[in-house]
């Protein structure tokens, strides 16, 4: 695979992430807005391929602004979003870290770069980095729940879109925009910088280009890795040291950039996008095991194992106006990718990962008739991936989807109604043993938004998603060191269902803004690993089974301004959610579900001087698997101030941030890796961001 040299990559950093001009609703790019009563709204892109505000989106969603994520970027997407209602984090290190929503990840939650999958080797392990880096993005939605209509079956817990504009879909206003983030964190000695410019080379021709280098050390932790369950289980009586400490072998370094290039025509769009990204990290616990036989000394001499990531990356986006029987307009989204990645030991290659794969959607937009509008469209996937070495636990295969969907709208005075259908075809060939499985998939989805007002909204939707096992859970057979276990497939799986109800309250106004989910999902036939007592390699057996599963939980937050006055305000804001999951029959809890969380902020807002104050309460697990040690609650305590030395003429911040202010112990229920390895200490950050 051809790369680029650091030095021609650090010469992309040079600007930001363009802010378009309002349009028209209807127009394809997401950062658009429209009116909604008195309200103004950004429309929600990631909901349907039609235009859909957020506040008329059924399901949980979030949307992370281009400000907000100033605040929480981080070196992954899990770590940057993990905060959200509804949104943890699988923290394998600062190097990968993947979402998972409402207790659902891996292949049940898609990753995408504007609408298209990052076409990477993440969902296949833990310790898998998503390729790519937040440092570019301007903007990321999140589908909480199943949004299997428009992202296939595999997107059967939820959708996180990470839009970066690559591709340009309306000309910079003042014929250049950009954005600039930097920013230094001192428990991991951080440096990093990310830049996105977008240019009007002509009257319908713009350019992007965007870039971004992370480097960090290895980061502190505020007591020992180990937790003091793990202590007490392996059987030691003295309580564990006290005493600050840094983590072996967790730095990273993250290069990449992207450049597009697209026409913009009046009534048709046509750009084209080419990207690479480069990460190199350490991986700081779980690859580590003791074979039969091996002596501890020898054991803990194992030379640490690095993870160094490559991809190139294609894309394709247009639309056109149309007046073709029912439809008004057509867009396409193409995305092609080529992704290797090596683990190190020491100086010696281990196991090899690659993935070469491609995924394209054309939706057509109907002509509104009265009060009915939607969209319908084509969605294909495929995936070539292949392990290479003594690692390796998942044989060569090759997937190829292919789905056809529909989603509609009629509104009713004050009541809005939707509802969706889609097919999918999978087809799985393990090239190994040269036998295929293949599936047939129905997800069906509808739904009801009554509007009390025009800023109220209360909803109820009923979904039924199926999702067809992927090739890790069919075909697996070897050590899988991340996760602690030799892993085997079961070729015998059939498809897995989801039945979600949810009911939605929200209300957004000038002085309060508020949104609570509740959802309810009965699985049939649910994917998971159990124990088989069996033990291969010096590592526990785990087969993949399936047994009906129930989940159920909510998601809560809500702000409200206290005190305005002329440049000034004072605004307060709460958050909650929670998620409980157990096995049908008896059998259980489903292992990895997050604990309860709640958090109160403050924010204080004027023209030069910003700041912000949060508490946040995670409780203890203890609704745990018979393979899993209760996870300790904490309290983490944050604290920023932003000086705008313009005002709001510029848009030029500097930002100094107090992570962890009270230096404790967190440690992540849903990560493999929770006993030995925490969150990060006590950590100052400081950043500047400016956009033009």
């Amino acid at each position: 695979m051809s790369t680029l040299s650091s030095s021609r990559l650090i010469c992309l950093l040079f600007a930001a992430s363009a802010v378009p001009a309002l349009a028209d609703p209807a127009s394809t790019d997401p950062g658009q807005v429209h009116q909604h009563g008195h309200e103004i709204e950004e429309i929600f892109s990631t909901a349907t391929p039609h235009a859909k505000s957020q506040m008329d989106v059924l399901q949980g969603s979030s949307l992370v602004t281009e400000e907000q994520l100033d605040r929480l970027m981080a070196a992954t997407i899990g770590e940057t979003l993990t905060n959200i209602p509804g949104v943890n984090s699988t923290f394998f290190g600062p190097g990968a870290s993947r979402p998972v929503i409402r207790g659902l990840g891996g292949d049940r939650i898609r990753i995408l770069t504007n609408g298209i999958g990052t076409i990477d080797a993440a969902n296949t392990s833990p310790d898998h980095a998503v390729a790519g880096d937040p440092l570019t993005a301007r903007r990321v939605e999140v589908l909480k729940g199943a949004s299997t209509l428009i992202y296939g079956n595999n997107a059967i817990g939820g959708v996180v879109n990470i839009i970066d504009d690559r591709i340009p879909s309306v000309m910079p206003e003042g014929d250049l925009e950009g954005r600039t983030r930097l920013s230094y964190g001192t428990v991991a000695d951080d440096f990093s910088a990310g830049a996105a410019v977008t240019a009007g080379l002509a009257d319908e021709i713009a350019v992007h280009v965007n870039g971004y280098y992370r480097n960090t050390g290895d980061y502190d932790i505020p007591g020992s890795a180990e937790s003091e369950a793990l202590h007490e289980a392996e059987g030691h009586i003295e309580t564990v040291e006290e005493g600050g400490s840094s983590v072996e072998n967790s730095s990273l370094e993250n290069k990449g950039g992207a450049f597009g290039l697209s026409w913009i025509g009046d009534t048709a769009t046509l750009g084209g996008s080419v990207s690479y990204s480069k990460s190199n990290y350490g991986v700081p616990a779980g690859h580590a095991h003791e074979e039969e036989g091996v002596e501890e000394e020898e054991h803990e001499e194992e030379a640490p194992v690095r993870v160094d990531l490559e991809q190139v990356r294609f894309d394709l986006k247009g639309e056109s106006e149309m007046n073709l029987a029912l439809f008004e307009k057509a867009r396409l989204r193409f995305g092609y990718g080529d992704y290797e990645h090596k683990e190190l030991e020491g100086e010696a290659t281990g196991t090899v990962f690659k993935n070469k794969g491609w995924e394209g959607r054309l939706e057509l937009i109907q002509k509104e008739r009265g009060n009915w509008h939607g969209s319908m469209g084509v969605h294909l996937r495929s995936r070539d991936f292949e392990a290479i070495g003594d690692e390796a636990f998942v044989p060569p295969t090759d997937t190829f989807q292919w789905g056809i969907f529909a989603v509609e709208e009629v509104e009713l005075d004050q009541i809005t109604l939707d509802m969706g259908a889609r097919f999918d075809h999978q087809k799985t060939d393990n090239n190994a043993l040269d036998i295929s499985r293949s599936f047939d998939t129905v997800s069906l989805s509808a739904g009801a938004a009554y509007h009390p007002s025009e800023n109220s909204l209360i909803g109820i939707s009923l979904s039924r998603a199926e999702r067809a096992p992927n090739a890790e859970e069919l075909f697996s057979n070897g050590p899988h060191l991340a996760t602690g276990a030799f892993e085997r497939g079961n070729s015998n799986l059939t498809t897995e269902k989801g039945l979600t109800a949810e009911l939605s309250f929200k209300y957004q106004a000038e002085q309060l803004d508020a949104t609570i989910n509740f959802y309810h999902t009965w699985y049939q036939d649910f994917i998971y690993e159990v124990e088989t007592g069996e033990e291969e390699d010096g590592l526990e057996v785990f087969q993949f089974r399936q047994n009906d599963a129930t989940f159920w939980g909510f998601e809560a937050e809500a702000s409200y301004m206290l005190w305005e006055q002329t440049d000034k305000s004072l605004t307060v804001d709460v958050m909650a959610d929670y998620v409980r999951a157990k096995l049908d029959d008896d059998l259980g809890n489903l292992p990895r579900i997050p604990p309860f969380r709640f958090g109160v902020g403050a924010d204080y807002a004027s023209d030069y001087i910003d700041g912000r104050a949060e508490v946040r309460f995670v409780s203890a697990q203890d609704n745990i698997t018979e393979h899993e040690l209760p996870t300790d609650g904490y309290t983490e305590v944050n604290l920023e101030a932003s000086w705008k030395p313009m005002g709001n003429e510029e848009d030029l911040a500097v930002r100094l941030q107090v992570q962890n202010l009270t230096n404790a112990e967190r440690r992540l229920h849903a990560s493999f890796l929770k006993d030995v390895l925490p969150l990060p200490g006590r950590n100052f950050r400081l950043s500047v961001n400016y956009g033009f």
